[in-house]
């Protein structure tokens, strides 16, 4: 699964995705995400305060873990996928397995996110020859561990830009493989 060969070659008449393609749906995936994050975020703080006046944490929760699924759905179609559907599914199945245990690691909810996020759009995304899964899971790894502190520094920071993280890593271990295949192709 962290193999760092190539994977399958795509079915026959998938040319590799061009990066603007990718960029749009990652940049829309998130904005799908945004929302998302925020109300999960939103509901377990309501859950862990204990102000009369906090809301109702059930909402906010129910909303955001509704709409993950269509994140996964939205990159998969919009990056082209050629099994968009298969790919969305087992998406949020890693990111379950991936999301609540470090969350629970982790001991807060954006970190663990950020992880289940991240791990589900590694297969939502589409990859063509030159990514890996090992290229994409230490990007994952490492916006994972970046969060974690940034959440214990300047919190605000954190819970603003943790929806922008796990899409954006995964483009950019995909930009950093083209690259260094290039490298390899043509040396200097």
């Amino acid at each position: 699964m962290t193999s760092t060969r190539p994977r399958r070659s795509p079915p026959a008449g998938v040319a590799p995705l061009s990066p603007r393609k990718k960029w749009r749906a990652i940049l829309l995936a998130t904005l799908v995400l945004a929302p998302a994050f925020w109300a999960v975020i939103a509901g377990m703080v309501g859950a862990a305060s204990d102000a009369a006046d906090a809301p109702a944490a059930a909402p906010y929760i129910a909303f955001g873990l509704a709409v993950i699924p269509f994140v996964f759905i939205a990159l998969a179609f919009l990056s082209e996928h050629p099994r968009a559907s298969g790919a969305a599914v087992k998406a949020m199945i890693v990111s379950l397995l991936i999301g609540i245990p470090v969350s629970a690691l982790a001991q807060d909810a954006v970190t663990g996110l950020v992880a289940g996020l991240g791990a589900g759009g590694i297969f939502a995304l589409r990859m063509d020859l030159t990514h890996t899964v090992k290229a994409r899971a230490i990007a994952v790894v490492a916006v994972t561990v970046y969060c974690f502190f940034l959440l214990r520094t300047v919190s605000g920071l954190a819970l603003l830009i943790g929806p922008a993280l796990p899409f954006t890593s995964l483009g950019i271990a995909d930009h950093l493989s083209e690259r260094r295949l290039e490298r390899v192709r043509t040396p200097d």
